[in-house]
Parts: structure tokens; sequence; C-alpha cells
């Protein structure tokens, strides 16, 4: 394959979308993707019969033309699912969002009453400047509610205090919540829909995230587009303001492939890394100070339905490394081989190549069950078998001052007229699937000359309301 195609680089939710806008407009692509299955981080693995994700992947949008492409890829296998959601804590259950009675129950009045005064005397007196994610979780929930419910859970994901963690992680995954929101919700005087945090049903493929992808991946072959597995990209060779090649590298040796346009969905600090000529230090500088989260998930088999009804529980208590608990039998039932079975996943958060990332498998699943028998959910008895998903650079860290160091890379990046850096990775944007989606989307668009840019995608719902085509 010689002549100058637009290369694709990651079969995730953007690089799919960017291949399959492009075979609508009759341009033929091709995809590399180092995997070996599609989907990136929204793929499922299976397992005798017992189906995960890698973590939680709702498929909620405001977005009508993002909701009709997931309509038309899965018209007969995109089910409806109700939501529940939980917080561990103490040993006890709180429902997410909050519901009164249940705090009131599980905390007692005392600290209930605790958590409202703080709140008040945030709304009377706010942190300012709200930098940091400390600040502006306190700010909407009071330092209480913030002490007991975000602290311990959001360091445990992101392995740094709080305090060093960017206020913008919180307005785009929080946006638009807050504990007197939250207490409109419980007293029924909020409307849900406007708040993704509150939404109680959402769409969720009938085999598990992966099964969107697949379909997409099978779409793109039968229009023209070709998808290339197990081969990674390495180098991305440029001049003159063009990016002119890549070179992959697979089981069958390197080959280089020349590109008329390049949409990159890998991390973008391993992008600047790969570029020859190499950029400037500046650049990679702040490239290499940029840093990724990576997870790690362990499936256990289990031979024993499950009493608890969540989609997944966050695990709040500190005795426990997992941070979250994974119920993918309640997302589908076709996730588990017969009803008596739970497809049951602990996830794990690390920086790649920390003593946890490499923990053996065997070591892993026992650290799992440990955290099972700790929370007493499951009966070690009825473990059939397990195995572990690692994935790197899954979640890009919003630390203090990250926005200063990604500008300088998007600054020198923007002289490539036919580069476009999609989805959460190639943007560091902390995107959800329809955002990410759309960028891939909108690259594609401002290829053939439209006025748009991907870059304007955010983690906000109502991201594209404006204008948005019918």
């Amino acid at each position: 394959m010689n002549q100058n195609l637009p290369i694709i680089v990651g079969s995730g939710p953007a690089g799919l979308a960017a291949a399959y806008e492009l075979c609508n407009h009759n341009f033929p692509s091709i995809t590399f993707d180092k995997d070996s299955q599609v989907g990136g981080l929204c793929k499922t693995t299976e397992n005798k019969g017992f189906r995960y994700d890698i973590g939680p992947h709702r498929f909620f949008t405001k977005n009508k033309e993002i909701q009709n492409l997931w309509n038309d890829m899965l018209p007969d296998d995109f089910i409806n699912r109700p939501r529940l959601t939980r917080i561990y804590y103490k040993n006890k259950f709180f429902y997410y969002p909050l519901r009164v009675m249940n705090v009131l129950k599980n905390l007692g009045v005392y600290d209930s009453m605790g958590i409202i005064l703080s709140y008040l005397k945030k709304q009377l007196f706010p942190l300012k400047p709200e930098s940091t994610f400390e600040d502006w979780v306190s700010n909407r929930f009071g330092s209480l509610l913030y002490s007991i419910f975000f602290k311990t859970y959001t360091e445990k994901i992101w392995g740094i205090p709080c305090n060093t963690l960017s206020s913008d992680w919180a307005s785009q995954r929080i946006r638009n919540l807050s504990l007197g929101r939250a207490l409109l919700n419980a007293l029924g005087r909020q409307n849900r829909t406007n708040v993704a945090s509150l939404i109680d049903e959402f769409h969720y493929p009938r085999l598990g995230s992966g099964q969107m992808y697949e379909s997409m991946a099978r779409r793109v072959k039968q229009q023209g587009g070709h998808i290339s597995l197990g081969q990674e990209v390495v180098r991305l060779h440029h001049a003159q303001g063009v990016i002119r090649s890549v070179q992959t590298v697979g089981k069958n040796g390197s080959y280089v492939f020349p590109a008329s346009h390049c949409f990159s969905s890998m991390p973008i600090t391993d992008l600047v890394q790969r570029l020859r000529p190499v950029p400037p230090d500046v650049v990679m500088e702040a490239a290499n100070s940029l840093r990724y989260r990576s997870i790690i998930t362990v499936n256990l088999l289990v031979k024993q339905q499950s009493a608890l009804r969540d989609n997944w529980i966050y695990l709040h208590n500190p005795e426990v490394k997992a941070a979250r608990l994974q119920l993918y039998h309640n997302w589908s039932p076709e996730m588990v081989p017969d009803s008596n079975s739970s497809s049951v996943a602990l996830e794990y958060f690390c920086f790649e190549n920390d003593a946890l990332w490499n923990l053996s498998d065997s070591g892993l699943i026992q650290l799992a069950w440990r955290d099972l028998e700790k929370l007493g959910f499951y009966e070690k008895d009825n473990f059939s078998d397990g195995f572990v998903v690692r994935y790197a650079k899954a979640y890009p860290m919003y630390e203090n001052n990250y926005e200063k160091k990604l500008n300088i890379i998007k600054d020198w990046l923007s002289q490539f007229s036919n580069l476009h850096c999609i989805g959460r990775y190639g943007q560091f944007r902390y995107n959800n699937m329809d955002h990410s989606i759309m960028t891939g989307i909108l690259a594609v668009r401002k290829m053939q000359g439209e006025d748009v840019d991907p870059w304007s995608v955010n983690a906000d719902a109502e991201y594209i309301e404006e204008g948005q085509r019918k």
C-alpha cells in the first residue's frame, strides 16, 4: 500500500469515528493499533463466557448526531439499562446521587447537620482562587463532605494529594453538580437530565461497550477502510510543516507508510516523542512533564448470584486498595454465561511500571480476593477463575499547571497542516465517549475545509448543541 492515504493512529472511539467519517465521504484510510482488538479503553474482553469492560462506559449523550450513530451501529443490540451507583463507606451504602433519608440514616443527624453547616459556610466564605480540586469540591459540597466522600477516593485514583490536582478535572467530571443541587434532586426539585452525574438510565450494548466499536470497525472495512491491528506507530516523519509518513512495527517487521493526513489518538506525549525530526527541547520537556494514570482491572469469574444490584460501587474504604467494583452482569445479563454467575471486576489505579503495575497476575488476583473478603460481598468458595487487564496511560492527569505545558505542545503542533489530534489521549483531555467520537468526526470535517475545531469539544454534555447537524 504505497499511495498516500489518511492514516489514523488508534482504533478507539475517536480513531474509528474518524475512519467511519472518512468512509462516508469516500476517503479510504488505514488505521493502525498496537492492540490485537479494537475499542481502546472501551474494548470488551471475554473469558469462558464472562465479559468485562475496562471501567464504566455509559452510552449517554445529548448530541443527536452521536445518538443516531450509536443507534445505527447496533440497531438491535443497544439496550436501555437502569443505573444504580452507590458509595461504600464505613461498611454502609450511600446512594449516588444523594438521598436525604439514606444520608441521615447512615451518618446520623449530628454528622448530617455538620455537613450542611460546612456547606453553608463555604457558600458564605468560598475559597479563592479556586485553583485545585480540593478548592472546587469544597466550595460546592463543603469541607466536611469533601473530606468524607471525595478526598480518600480521589487520592486513591490519582495517587497525588487533592491540593495538587487541578480544579479542571472536577469542573469537567462533576460539572453542574453541587450539594445544593443534589439535595434539590433528593427532594424531587431538580431536573436530573440536566446533570450527567444524575442520569437514572443509559444505553448499553448487549455484549459490552466493545460491541459498539467492533460494529463500527466492520462498517469501516465494508466501506473500503483498512484496519491493521498489532501494528504500533513508532515514528512520524515530517518536513516543511507536513507529516510525510508513519513507521510501524509489528510481528511481521517494520514498515513505512506515506500519509496524506494523520489523525492521532495516541497519547499526545507519545506523539511528541515519536516525531522525527525531534521537536525543540521546550516541547519535549513539556511532553515529558505531563503524566497519565494507568488502570488495572482484576476480572473475577464467580459462580454465584450477586445480591448487589449496582452497576458499579465506589470504594471509599481506605482499608481496600481497589477504587471501584464493577458488576457487569448488572450492565447486561448477557455479560455472564448463565443467571447463576457474576462478572465481577475490581479496579486499581497506578502509574505505569510502579510496584502495583509490575505485580504478577496471580498476585493481583490474590489482592482482589482479599479486598472482596474485606468488603464481605462474595464468598471465596464460589471463585471460578480470574484474569488481569492492564491499560497504560488511561487517564490524563490534570496536575497543577498542566494546561500551560499542554499549550506549549499544542502551539508547536499547530504548524502541521495535516495533523489532527483527537480523542482523550490525543488531546490530553478527560473526555467521555461521545466527546471523543465528536473530535474524530470534526477532524475529518476540518480536513475537508469546514470551519470547525476538534479542540473545541469539551467534557460538557452540551458541547455541540449550537449549530448541531440534524
